[in-house]
Order: structure tokens, then C-alpha cells, then sequence
């Protein structure tokens, strides 16, 4: 009787261990899953993904498995989502899913363009060939993003300076200055009541000022968010007189590298246009290759497809795709392509700064001389009147 209590008395604290041993598993999981949504929204640095690419190329090279290679690459990282990321396609892999299927299941993070491309390189033996391929690919795109926002930014903090000063001014000094004017009961011209009339409105409501100036940032950043938003900025910056010929070559670089890169993985030419288009940012390019895609599923001439779009395409682009077309060298000859284009970008990059300074200085000298009149002209009436 003694031993059929003490039996149940074990019996109750396993259960006990048992439950309390759930319990805590289940909250770990819970924990597990909450980290995992929160690094969901942790960005991964481009650099991060050129060094994985760049690795696992030569580990795979070296003859290292890809399951291993994958691990040890998770533990260079320092980027937390990245090790989650790399460690679950290593888990995939090990589970007989091949290296294409687990990257789709992260394809945000790594792109259609790259996921594609490992496939190709897993059916046709050659992936080592295709990391390698992969990583001149990002190599370059992050070389011309810098490039572009490098460019970019020296004129930015100019603009933003510009208006920090003249806000205020109009706050501070120009109310000063002009009160005198107001006093006086003088008749003023109309450059000076334009002017006192605008620093009396953002003086007396600052703050309504701020919150409509801060609304509608809010409101044209959401716009440009939507596609239709950013079909309509992206017509316009095609059409500006001097952002169109940068727009359109960094657009055509990008073009000329993707296809180029798919082309030389193997992947069918209407694929390689469809992926294409996913990759390019621009909605116009991208309505043009889905558009072109078809097209050319129909038996059109590349060349002559790509001519339909004289305003997105130059004509040196339609017949260099011409010569590849007609020597089967079409992947080699986008390549040269890409690079000239490139090499284009970067020296209107280089140039860009001393280009838009002329065009600052003339916004900036406006801007002075029409404050300058407007309170100079008063001064002249009034000394006259004396």
C-alpha cells in the first residue's frame, strides 16, 4: 500500500516536471517566434550578401558541402537575420530541398534575379560559375547605387540648408526689419507686402506651418508609394531636361547587366526578360520588358522589339542587340553594353556636383536679390517723401 502511494506520488511530480517543462518550452517558442518576427524587419546590408556570395563560391570550389558551408557562413555574419536566414536554407538543404527551392523561400531578402540564377547554376552543374557570376552582379549594382546617392547627397544638404536658413529668416530677422515699414504707414510695393505678408504668416503660425509642411512630406512620400504615384514621378523624371539622360542610362546599364547575367546562366530569353523586369525599379522599363517578354514569346525579333521603344531604348542599344543577335554573342555584347553605360554614370556622377552648383547659386541668388528688393524698395520710397 506503502509503495502504490510513493508510486503515485513519483508519478504525480513527473507530470508536474512534465507540464512545467511544456510550459516552459512553450514559452521559448512563443520568445523564438516573436524574435523571429521582429528580425523580419531587421535590413540585411548589401555588403553582407556580397561576402556570402564571394565565400560560398569558394568554399563550394574548395570542395566543402553546401550544408557546411552554409553554417560556417552563418556564423561570419554579425547581421542577427541574416544567421536566421542562412541557417534555415542550411536546414533545407539538409532536408533534401535543393539550394534554389530554400533561397525562394526567402526570396525578398535575396531577389527573384539571384534565386533564378542559382537555379539555372544547380540544372546546368555550374553553380560555382553562377556565384561567381552573381557576385560581379551585385558588385556592380552597389557600386552605382553609391555612386548615385553620393552624388546626390551634396546637393540634398544644400537644399535643406537653404530652407533651414530662409525659415529662419523669415521668423526671425525679416519681422525686424520690416516692422518699420508697417509703422511708418508708408505705401509699399508690392515685392514687400509679398514678402511681409509671407514671413507674418509662417511667424504667427509656426506650428500650423510645420504640420501642413510636415503633412504634406508625409502625404507626397505615400503617394510615391502607390504605383500610380510613382508611374507619374517616374514619367516626369524621364522627361526632366537634365535627370532624363541619367535616369535612362542607369536604367540601361541595369538592363543590359540582368539579361546579360541570365543570358549567361542559360535561362530562356523570356524569362530572362521577365525576371528582368522584377528587378528594375522604373515602371515604365518595366511595363516595356513584360510587354517586350511577350512579344518576343511570339516570335518577334529581339532588335526589332526593342526598337518599338525609342523613348526607354537609344538606338545604340538596338543595334547593339542587333550585331548579338546576328553573331549569337548577345550576352557578351549586353556585358559591353552594361560597362559603357556604367562608365557614362559615372562620369555624369562625378560631374553632377559642378553641373548643379551654377543652377544652386542661381536658386540661392534669386532668392537673396528678391528679399534684397523687396526691402530696399520701401527704403527708397520713403526717403524720397522726406
Amino acid at each position: 500500500m506503502v509503495v502504490n502511494l510513493s508510486l503515485d506520488q513519483t508519478s504525480t511530480d513527473d507530470n508536474s516536471k512534465k507540464t512545467a517543462e511544456d510550459s516552459e518550452a512553450g514559452e521559448i517558442s512563443m520568445m523564438d517566434k516573436i524574435n523571429n518576427y521582429l528580425l523580419r524587419f531587421t535590413r540585411i546590408p548589401l555588403k553582407e550578401k556580397l561576402f556570402f556570395v564571394q565565400h560560398l563560391g569558394l568554399m563550394l570550389k574548395s570542395g566543402i558541402s553546401l550544408s557546411t558551408a552554409l553554417k560556417t557562413l552563418a556564423q561570419q555574419t554579425k547581421n542577427k537575420n541574416f544567421i536566421s536566414v542562412l541557417n534555415d536554407v542550411a536546414s533545407r538543404v539538409e532536408k533534401g530541398s535543393s539550394f534554389a527551392e530554400s533561397l525562394g523561400v526567402h526570396k525578398k531578402i535575396f531577389g527573384e534575379l539571384f534565386v533564378s540564377m542559382v537555379e539555372a547554376g544547380e540544372i546546368s552543374g555550374k553553380l560555382e560559375n553562377v556565384l561567381a557570376q552573381l557576385f560581379i552582379q551585385m558588385k556592380k549594382e552597389n557600386t552605382l547605387i553609391s555612386k548615385v546617392k553620393g552624388a546626390l547627397t551634396y546637393p540634398a544638404i544644400i537644399l535643406l540648408a537653404m530652407l533651414g536658413i530662409g525659415a529662419f529668416m523669415m521668423v526671425m530677422i525679416i519681422p525686424k526689419m520690416t516692422a518699420m515699414f508697417t509703422e511708418m504707414n508708408a505705401e509699399l510695393p508690392l515685392p514687400t507686402k509679398i514678402l511681409i505678408g509671407v514671413s507674418n504668416a509662417i511667424a504667427k503660425n509656426g506650428l500650423i506651418s510645420a504640420v501642413m509642411f510636415v503633412a504634406f512630406v508625409i502625404a507626397l512620400f505615400y503617394a510615391l508609394k502607390t504605383q500610380k504615384g510613382k508611374y507619374i514621378f517616374q514619367a516626369i523624371l524621364l522627361n526632366a531636361p537634365i535627370i532624363s539622360p541619367i535616369v535612362k542610362k542607369i536604367n540601361l546599364a541595369r538592363f543590359a547587366r540582368n539579361i546579360s547575367s541570365l543570358l549567361k546562366t542559360d535561362i530562356m530569353i523570356i524569362k530572362a526578360f521577365q525576371i528582368t523586369a522584377n528587378v528594375l525599379g522604373n515602371l515604365h522599363y518595366r511595363t516595356a520588358l513584360m510587354e517586350m517578354s511577350q512579344k518576343i514569346k511570339k516570335g518577334g525579333k529581339l532588335s526589332e522589339t526593342v526598337a518599338a521603344y525609342p523613348k526607354l531604348f537609344t538606338p545604340v542599344v538596338t543595334t547593339m542587340i542587333a550585331v548579338g543577335e546576328e553573331t549569337g554573342e548577345l550576352d557578351n555584347i549586353l556585358m559591353e553594353l552594361a560597362s559603357f553605360y556604367e562608365e557614362e554614370v559615372d562620369l555624369i556622377m562625378d560631374n553632377l556636383p559642378s553641373i548643379i552648383e551654377p543652377l544652386l547659386i542661381l536658386f540661392l541668388g534669386t532668392g537673396v536679390g528678391g528679399v534684397a528688393v523687396a526691402i530696399i524698395m520701401p527704403m527708397y520710397s520713403i526717403t524720397e517723401s522726406i
